[in-house]
């Protein structure tokens, strides 16, 4: 007798195969775990919709609907894990995106906050700061062009990916000086350093047989070094988000939110009066509760790609984690992306619709 549901095999699959098959299987559900959060979360406005208390509170039941969904991924067929694993690559790079936006909101805080000071040693700091950002950015690139385009071989592609970082970064700097624009040095110096560390973690994802990666020789260390550094950067990117929801900034509200006060934080607090806590009700949500549970939906997917290899650590670099083309060029386009869509934009976009808020 035989189940539907479960896989059956003609041969046995090696042990990498099932490695990657168990990450993949809890990363699907933890995606459809938070994905149908944030569907369910859709639409609430204020504090009275009962699906406030559902976002926050019923902790021990969403552990056990997690642990439902997490089981029931390893009995659903093959071809829904591949079909994930393949959308799972888009994710992440979605996810990536989502750092940047983090990112970029976590410096321009950064800066308004000791531009409030008006002092001068705020200002020197800000300037210090910036240029220890924009020294380790142009040593970072030396570095690159040394291991990742070494003399003998034609490493066109490498060269190209670091120049037309080392462009985005000068476009940065010469955009956010402008009269016009009025920006700051310090999240463009930021920004430029996260480019190209950005270009630095698609070049050293390159497949180790690669003649252009210098780093063949370390492949483990390396390997070892981005998984912890994805993993950390998923952990604080998603942290963040929490905090800066929990703390009612405009990051994560939705435009009929209010921009501060006293919003309710994602644990409970104490019991207070009931008329206290009838008038919190009514307060209208300070954060989108949605957007809250897609950036966890599309972190699981970012956090199985690292675990995984993207999935072609098998056939590229054996046990590596984190290896491989679509590696490589996810992290690039990301920032490409980060030049062009995102920093940029937020420059322009206050000159090009001045009656709107940014």
């Amino acid at each position: 007798m035989t189940f539907q549901g479960i896989n059956h095999f003609h041969h046995t699959p090696d042990r990498e195969w099932f490695e990657t098959d168990a990450v993949l299987r809890v990363s699907l559900g933890n995606f459809l775990f938070f994905t149908i959060l944030a569907i369910f979360m859709i639409g609430v406005k204020n504090q009275k919709d009962p699906r406030d208390s559902v976002h926050h509170g019923g902790w021990m039941m969403k552990i056990i609907c997690w642990c439902i969904l997490v089981i029931l991924m390893f009995f659903v067929p093959n071809g829904i894990i591949s079909f994930y694993e393949a959308t799972s690559k888009f994710g992440s790079g979605l996810f990536l995106l989502v750092q940047v936006v983090l990112l970029l909101d976590f410096v321009h805080g950064w800066n308004d906050k000791w531009v409030g000071y008006d002092e001068q040693f705020w200002y020197m700091a800000l300037l210090v700061v910036s240029l220890v950002c924009y020294v380790a950015t142009f040593s970072f690139s030396g570095l690159l062009f040394y291991l990742f385009t070494p003399s003998g071989h034609d490493c066109g592609l490498n060269t190209f990916f670091i120049v037309m970082t080392l462009i985005f970064v000068f476009v940065f700097a010469v955009v956010t000086l402008h009269p016009s624009v009025s920006g700051s040095i310090l999240p463009a110096s930021v920004i430029s350093l996260y480019c190209m560390y950005l270009c630095y973690s698609g070049l050293a994802s390159e497949p180790r047989d690669y003649e252009c990666n210098g780093l063949h020789k370390h492949s483990k260390a390396v390997s070892t070094s981005s998984l912890t550094i994805g993993l950390l950067t998923t952990v604080l990117s998603v942290v963040y988000s929490a905090v800066r929801a929990g703390s009612s900034t405009t990051l994560l509200s939705p435009p009929s939110s209010p921009r501060a006060g006293s919003g309710k934080p994602l644990l409970p607090l104490d019991k207070a009066d009931e008329h206290h806590e009838e008038e919190e009700k009514s307060k209208p949500v300070t954060y989108s509760y949605s957007f809250f549970h897609l950036i966890f939906s599309l972190a699981s997917m970012y956090s199985a790609m690292l675990l995984t290899g993207w999935s072609t650590s098998v056939g590229e670099s054996g046990k590596l984690v984190d290896v491989g083309w679509p590696s490589v060029w996810v992290r690039i386009i990301t920032s490409w992306a980060t030049a062009a869509a995102l920093f940029i934009w937020s420059l322009v976009a206050p000159i090009l619709f001045p009656d709107r808020e940014f």
